[in-house]
């Protein structure tokens, strides 16, 4: 007996990887993890939801406004990506004196930078200020792009100095930002790695006729399928690592539950009776 399935890689990737972020917001809210973290939250909710605006207004709008709503969505989920590399590294260095931090902050964004400058072409500034939407739009653009790169830039270098530096703070083994970060770092490199591997293509192919084109954007979508699966298994390594407590989180429960108990519980019934 031979099955069929009526799904391709794609709707199959999808689907999971929405489901895997619905798991993963009942475990951060149902556990109070999105208390601790609210960005690294709002980012999954900005994920979700821009996959749900993809597959619901694509091809049922017209382009420019479809075009709009995207932007602005990417817009925010860059400036979301930015603030969670905020909250992972104050979460993960909490306790670290204040030369340290400052230190370490320049150095993750001198370097980021340098890498953000040399990466790509730059539009020139007439280009991006000029005054019309269709400016505007490319300008919107630019600022998801290369936002995006520079998140995963930094995040990758949070991961580095959590895994080497994290257990002297607050990210040892096990801890809740040390697995986001390792989390985040590793999409982030794949994401990386996806554009360092898909400009080599497209600058070293010449394309003579339909046949290469189709072999090309086959290999595009084996590239961007890699990629997506990937991030879902980032998204199970979320839910298993949020889902169980910190070390010594479940012991410093416990304490708290039962010196509360001990507060509540009744004095002594006996009483001094005076002749």
């Amino acid at each position: 007996m031979h099955f069929h399935f009526d799904f391709s890689a794609n709707q199959v990737l999808w689907t999971l990887t929405f489901a895997g972020l619905l798991v993963l917001l009942v475990v951060l809210l149902g556990r109070n993890r999105a208390q601790r973290f609210p960005w690294f939250t709002a980012a999954m909710v900005m994920m979700a939801l821009c996959m749900v605006a993809s597959r619901l207004l694509f091809g049922r709008m017209s382009p420019l406004v479809s075009s709009q709503i995207f932007l602005v969505l990417s817009d925010i989920a860059t400036i979301i990506a930015l603030l969670v590399v905020v909250e992972i590294a104050r979460r993960a260095f909490k306790g670290a004196k204040r030369n340290a931090w400052i230190a370490a902050t320049l150095i993750t964004l001198a370097l980021a930078s340098v890498v953000l400058v040399e990466w790509g072409p730059w539009p020139s500034p007439k280009t991006m200020f000029a005054a019309s939407t269709l400016a505007a739009m490319r300008f919107m653009q630019l600022f998801s792009q290369k936002g995006d790169l520079l998140a995963d830039l930094l995040i990758v270098e949070l991961g580095v100095l959590v895994v080497l530096f994290g257990r002297r703070f607050s990210a040892g083994w096990r801890s809740h930002p040390q697995q986001i970060a390792i989390g985040l770092s590793t999409v982030s490199i794949s994401q990386l790695t996806v554009r360092v591997v898909w400009q080599h293509i497209a600058m070293h192919t010449t394309i003579h006729s339909q046949v290469e084109y189709d072999r090309v954007m086959s290999l595009q979508g084996k590239i961007y399928h890699a990629n997506n699966a990937i991030y879902l298994a980032a998204l199970v390594w979320w839910i298993i690592w949020l889902w169980f407590d910190e070390p010594g989180a479940k012991t410093s429960a416990d304490s708290e539950q039962q010196i509360a108990s001990t507060s509540e519980q009744p004095t002594d019934g006996n009483t001094i009776v005076e002749n």
